[in-house]
């Protein structure tokens, strides 16, 4: 029986060019991220469920791809668990990790004594989550991921913002929106309505604000037991607009009750308006950002697509002071941005920003034309390899119309040709694909080339 082969929703295979455009964004993110000081880390797939757990809200644990227990062990649970519930709970003590940030956390605890702090690492993996897939969201994805722990100085967010400015200036993306808010703002709003225990509550609400508007993140905040003259404050809130100055104005008069909302805002102007930095794309201070995860404390940040190509959000993180709480070690803090690997292929597809070169390998191929001119070229191909330039002979004699549209399915902007006149001259002929034209050099020179 012949099996159709499929692939599983929400996740896609990468074929050559795509992977070459994918490492174009790896490649400067990466080199950026170096650039700061920031040492590269990896961890494992799979975490211990309980180390991942509680930590992104209700809504995170729901969409986490859990592992089942494999083996004589899972055989023994199914038989004695008394319930689907407790089969559940009892077969499932792993998952695939959800973000980079929480697997961090668990490493810094464990690796404390040996690191130094402040500790600035980045981390370039996919993470899994069981959500509806659609557009520009996938159920396994890469995220870009840099934090500081170990500094409670707001430097650290400066940085951070002029990280997100100089990638996206790389990509030549124009447009985006480079939001910022500070969790203790929000913290505020929930002081000054005398709800404090309905902090996630209320931001989990506000978080929705783009997707369900105020009719409905009103109807929300009712439902989770709000009265109507807390929503008019909370709809007060949400209504706060102008320059970026004009905005903390604002929240300074709404907030003047709050210590902590206060505080953040103080946090969030000096991130603004430190003097350190200049920006290419100045942030824009959101009052209606949230970003619903749990753990953050301080500056929050969420960089926005170009409108034009409706796909969200590409870019986010924040300052989480007590993460490394969660696993017992207190006063470390943190804070760190992700990019969206994905969604930025799409937008950078979408808008053709990708330069030409970010889908090729091969920079020149050399025709096989008989035994004796194979052997020759060979010796060029190797000899452009040794100096760094990616070459090819073709595999076989064959005819030139054919290795000729092999060469340009391959996108390979040069072919060099050694046919007999070339034997005889001890000189090659290079054709430029895109341009059409051909000269012929001396065969000495052929390394020194412009393939470019």
């Amino acid at each position: 029986m012949i099996i159709k082969p499929t692939i599983v929703s929400g996740t896609r295979d990468f074929g050559p060019v795509v992977v070459k455009k994918r490492n174009y964004i790896f490649q400067t993110i990466r080199a950026i991220f170096e650039l700061y000081g920031f040492q590269p880390l990896e961890t494992p797939a799979m975490e211990n469920l309980s180390t991942l757990t509680g930590k992104y809200g209700e809504e995170g644990d729901q969409l986490m791809f859990r592992i089942m227990n494999n083996g004589d062990k899972l055989l023994k649970q199914v038989e004695s668990a008394g319930s689907t519930k407790e089969l559940i709970s009892t077969i499932t003590e792993k998952a695939l990790r959800y973000d980079l940030t929480i697997p961090f956390a668990r490493y810094v605890v464990m690796n404390h004594n040996d690191l130094p702090l402040p500790f600035k690492r980045y981390q370039m993996q996919p993470v899994w989550r069981a959500d509806k897939p659609q557009r520009s969201r996938y159920r396994e994805f890469y995220q870009c991921d840099a934090d500081v722990v170990g500094s409670n100085s707001l430097l650290n967010e400066v940085e951070l913002l002029l990280i997100y400015d100089t990638v996206f200036t790389k990509f030549g993306l124009k447009g985006y929106e480079l939001r910022v808010n500070n969790r203790k703002i929000l913290s505020g709003l929930a002081e000054v309505i005398g709800k404090s225990d309905l902090l996630t509550d209320i931001t989990i609400s506000i978080d929705k604000l783009d997707k369900i508007g105020i009719d409905g993140v009103r109807k929300e905040l009712i439902t989770r037991g709000l009265s109507d003259n807390d929503i008019a404050i909370i709809e007060q809130f949400l209504a706060i607009n102008g320059t970026n100055e004009e905005k903390l104005e604002k929240l300074k008069v709404l907030l003047k009750d709050s210590p902590t909302g206060q505080k953040g805002i103080e946090e969030l102007s000096f991130v603004l308006n430190s003097g350190y930095a200049t920006f290419n794309t100045s942030p824009i201070v959101d009052v209606t950002l949230a970003r619903g995860l749990n753990y953050y404390t301080g500056m929050i940040v969420e960089v926005k697509a170009p409108a034009e190509v409706s796909i969200g959000s590409i870019g986010g993180g924040g300052r989480y002071d007590d993460l490394t709480g969660l696993f017992g070690l207190k006063g470390i803090s943190g804070v760190g941005i992700s990019f969206g690997v994905d969604r930025i292929y799409d937008v950078l597809e979408a808008l053709q920003l990708f330069p030409e070169t970010a889908g090729q390998s091969t920079k020149v191929l050399f025709l096989n034309l008989g035994e004796d001119n194979a052997r020759v070229a060979f010796q060029h191909v190797m000899a452009l390899r040794n100096a760094g330039i990616a070459a090819e002979l073709y595999h076989q004699n064959a005819k030139m119309d054919k290795q000729m549209k092999y060469a340009d399915k391959r996108d390979i902007p040069f072919v060099a040709i050694i046919g007999e006149s070339e034997l005889q001259e001890n000189s090659v002929s290079i054709k430029n694909l895109q341009t059409r034209t051909q000269e012929k050099i001396d065969a000495a020179a052929v390394v020194g080339f412009d393939f470019n």
